[in-house]
């Protein structure tokens, strides 16, 4: 019986182990491993190939990517640039990539999830309100302030919305090189625009009665081609 409980144990142990390496991004096995530029993929594996670390640069770990803010002029009135190992060679192994939120006045981040990451998400300009909802489908939000910083678990739907009377701006950490995102919206009818117009007619707030339509009953399409409801 004793035998067959150590068994069991070492099992579970295993699975435990098997579960942690599946839900994290690899450890890195040297300081560095920044990404080697490849004209063409020919070996696809979990990250990136490296460079001959002789070849290593201090320009392989600085980007300027989200110094300025993204185009906020769509439906959502929001725009979000996600830096990671595919845009910073210095980030490959390192399980980490940053992001730039940019809000207009009523601006939203549609709902939206990040399979492989946690999200850091810290308020540098403006009054934004943040929540994210669990398995449970409890809704957790609060109105974040200048300074402010709040947490999205990894998997979950979560929200950003521009709550104040200005433009407002946030920066994101993740725990992953490639956090990945999965929009609601866009999985269920970016490829039917028409679509769209009909449900948020009905049921967006007045945050969305700033936008301008062509005619009496359709939505400019040049509008929603600019859409990008991950953000």
């Amino acid at each position: 019986m004793s035998s067959f409980f150590s068994c069991c144990i070492v099992f579970l142990s295993v699975i435990c182990f098997c579960t942690k390496i599946c839900f994290a991004d690899s450890d890195n096995l040297q300081d560095t491993c920044p990404t080697s530029p490849s004209a063409k993929q020919t070996i696809f594996i979990n990250g990136f190939p490296c460079k001959n670390p002789n070849d290593n640069i201090a320009p392989d770990f600085k980007t300027s990517k989200l110094t300025k803010a993204g185009n906020t002029d769509n439906f959502f009135g929001s725009s979000v640039n996600i830096v990671t190992a595919a845009e910073l060679a210095g980030l490959n192994t390192l399980g980490l990539s940053i992001a730039r939120t940019d809000l207009r006045v009523d601006g939203l981040v549609a709902l939206h999830s990040h399979p492989r990451a946690s999200e850091l998400f810290f308020v540098s300009k403006g009054t934004v309100l943040a929540g994210f909802i669990d398995t449970q489908n409890r809704a957790f939000q609060k109105m974040l302030k200048e300074g402010d910083v709040f947490v999205f678990p990894r998997g979950l739907l979560h929200f950003s919305l521009n709550a104040g009377y200005d433009f407002a701006t946030a920066f994101s950490v993740f725990n992953s090189q490639n956090p990945g995102v999965v929009g609601i919206s866009g999985a269920m009818f970016k490829n039917d625009l028409d679509m769209i117009y009909k449900i948020t007619k009905g049921f967006l707030s007045d945050h969305f009665k700033n936008v301008t339509f062509s005619g009496s009953s359709s939505l400019n399409r040049q509008q929603f081609r600019n859409l990008n409801p991950i953000i």
